[in-house]
């Protein structure tokens, strides 16, 4: 099979599809990739390290998607490139597509076979392509909530873990699962005062046993929500429903109340946000102030660990790009119930229930498209 890196083009995104070493693996089965000039720099590889691994180099993204049969990124493709998607390519990167209507009608139109990494499953019932990203994000949120409350950025300028004599920020973390739990493990290393709020008993079962009474693992209830946001100092909003819109759970009556200079970071923003008042960033301009409260809104955390986050994110999605190109789409989909789990939409249909529910497509049962 033909595999295609173009360059990421989000803003200030430096992660790439492929490193070396994985492309490198590919060769090695006979497969050929092509990879864009510069695809790499980000992240300190060069173009010569691509070649050594056995890849081509091209000069545009244009050439790349031109003469690939399957197309590995890291972000959705932006518009420019929704456009050169064509009928049975194969794409195979993070989609979000539930709040974002404008990318769902292009792969629609496209007639291409698109697989999101974030609903990939295994027999856990895990999101295996999600989690390191996740990892990822869920200690940044603290480091970015930490940034946030600084007086030059318009927060309060608390610092998270106090100092002795004055008491430490109070953080709440909303959502239980693998951001969450790394968010509570980067604020109570800062020493910071940590709430988690979750509706899984099993969840809150897990912080318990990890942090102990470092972490107070409260189940999750509109009055708790209440209270535990309003009080707060910094709130990270780590909620997922996989491949759903992101409920909002914090409204902007909760920002109203809020301390004035707290700091909320809205881990859930790639699903929408989780925030009423959330709207997505970037990392060239992170921030911004509603009701005095900060609001951190990064669509691309990990892109800023750009070089830590593209090889967390390779390690997982190598041997999933292996069996797609070892076996075709059709064969890898039909023999691993947890692959056609990432199967979003193929040849114009929405194969993802929750995609469709959010945004008013028909479903389609992906077994009956591949059949």
């Amino acid at each position: 099979m033909i595999i295609g890196v173009p360059k990421e083009i989000k803003n200030h995104e430096y992660r790439v599809g492929m490193v070396p070493a994985s492309v490198n693996e590919l060769t090695l089965r006979n497969h050929q990739v092509l990879i864009e000039t510069q695809a790499g720099m980000g992240i300190g590889f060069s173009d010569q390290d691509y070649i050594n691994a056995g890849a081509t180099i091209l000069a545009t993204a244009c050439e790349i998607f031109e003469q690939s049969e399957m197309i590995v990124k890291v972000k959705e493709p932006q518009a420019i490139e929704r456009a050169m998607l064509r009928e049975d390519q194969i794409l195979f990167t993070y989609l979000h597509l539930a709040p974002d209507p404008a990318q769902t009608i292009d792969l629609v139109k496209s007639g291409a076979v698109c697989i999101a990494y974030e609903t990939v499953t295994d027999d856990r019932g895990g999101l295996p392509l999600l989690a390191p990203m996740s990892e990822v994000a869920g200690r940044m949120s603290i480091q970015a909530g930490a940034m946030a409350l600084e007086k030059s950025r318009g927060g309060s300028g608390m610092l998270l873990g106090g100092v002795p004599g004055v008491e430490p920020a109070k953080v709440t973390i909303i959502g239980g699962g693998m951001v969450g739990t790394n968010a509570a493990q980067m604020a109570v290393g800062l020493g910071a005062d940590v709430i988690v709020l979750d509706r899984s008993i099993d969840a809150l079962r897990r912080i318990n046993m990890q942090f102990g009474s470092r972490v107070k693992a409260i189940y999750s209830t509109a009055d708790a929500i209440d209270r535990h946001v309003i009080d707060a100092d910094l709130v990270i909003g780590g909620v997922l429903i996989p491949g759903a819109a992101a409920p909002k759970l914090v409204t902007h009556e909760h920002i109203s109340k809020m301390k004035p200079g707290s700091a909320i970071v809205d881990v859930a923003i790639d699903q929408g946000g989780c925030v009423e008042t959330s709207k997505a960033t970037t990392h060239q301009d992170p921030t911004y102030i509603v009701d005095d409260v900060v609001h951190y809104c990064v669509a691309n955390m990990p892109g800023a660990v750009a070089r830590t986050s593209t090889f967390a994110l390779n390690n997982v999605t190598l041997p999933y790009i292996i069996k797609i190109a070892d076996q075709g789409y059709r064969k890898a989909l039909m023999q691993d119930k947890h692959l056609l789990n990432g199967l979003n939409v193929i040849h114009g249909k929405i194969t993802c229930k929750e995609v469709a529910e959010a945004l008013d497509f028909e479903f389609f049962e992906p077994t009956s498209l591949l059949s």
